[in-house]
């Protein structure tokens, strides 16, 4: 889709801040339906489950404020909302496998490795990603799969996997995820262009408004 116009050149701070925390508050909350959920039970599977979110999403803030902090800028509101939703992208596949020792690992880990994709890794490639989607949700979200390689606990789901073959089965798997959903998002955007404009016109791509 290309460029916001002024993008790299001017600040683009979020447009409602306030509609930004309570936005993360509400994911925050449905979080807790999926991952719990996901046991399809109201057992201590799903309680661990629920445990687990909300300590990763606690310490993922707390995780990206020290990130804030380390890298010399003042922690910030903004810093707070994706540090949180880091921590819950990072537990996601491992909410049902590790206890709460490891969702705070995961969430701290997560919340530094989105941050370094957002702060770094975007401005040296140059892609514009308005809402740090692919930053937080895609790298994070193979992170925490990763992640959850090392921090799984037998105990919980009654495996008796070793870590590193755990290790090497998420490593595996989720780069073969992401390259399953590259291109199938490029396949899908070049089928759409075909029939309809996927570029924003020039008038709302000149639009002084940012997410």
């Amino acid at each position: 889709m290309g460029r916001r116009i002024g993008y790299g050149r001017e600040a683009m701070p979020p447009h409602n801040m306030a509609m930004t925390l309570i936005g993360a508050a509400m994911l925050w909350f449905g979080w807790f339906g999926f991952n719990a959920g996901s046991a399809l039970a109201a057992d201590a599977a799903a309680g661990m489950a629920m445990a687990v979110t909300q300590v990763s999403a606690v310490f993922g803030a707390a995780g990206w404020l020290a990130c804030e902090k380390i890298a010399g800028h003042k922690p910030s509101a903004l810093g707070l909302a994706s540090g949180a939703v880091s921590g819950l992208v990072g537990i996601t596949p491992a909410a049902g496998f590790t206890g709460p020792s490891g969702a705070a690992a995961i969430g701290i880990l997560t919340a530094a490795a989105c941050f370094v994709s957002v702060t770094v890794v975007k401005h040296k490639l140059r892609y514009d990603d308005s809402l740090d989607a692919f930053g937080i949700h895609g790298f994070g979200g193979l992170v925490g799969g990763i992640l959850t390689g090392i921090f799984f606990d037998n105990r919980i789901f009654g495996g008796d996997a070793a870590v590193w073959q755990q290790l090497w089965i998420q490593v595996k798997d989720g780069f073969i995820m992401a390259a399953y959903s590259g291109l199938m998002s490029w396949a899908i955007l070049k089928a759409v262009g075909k029939s309809a404009a996927v570029c924003a016109s020039a008038r709302m791509s000149n639009a002084k408004v940012w997410i």
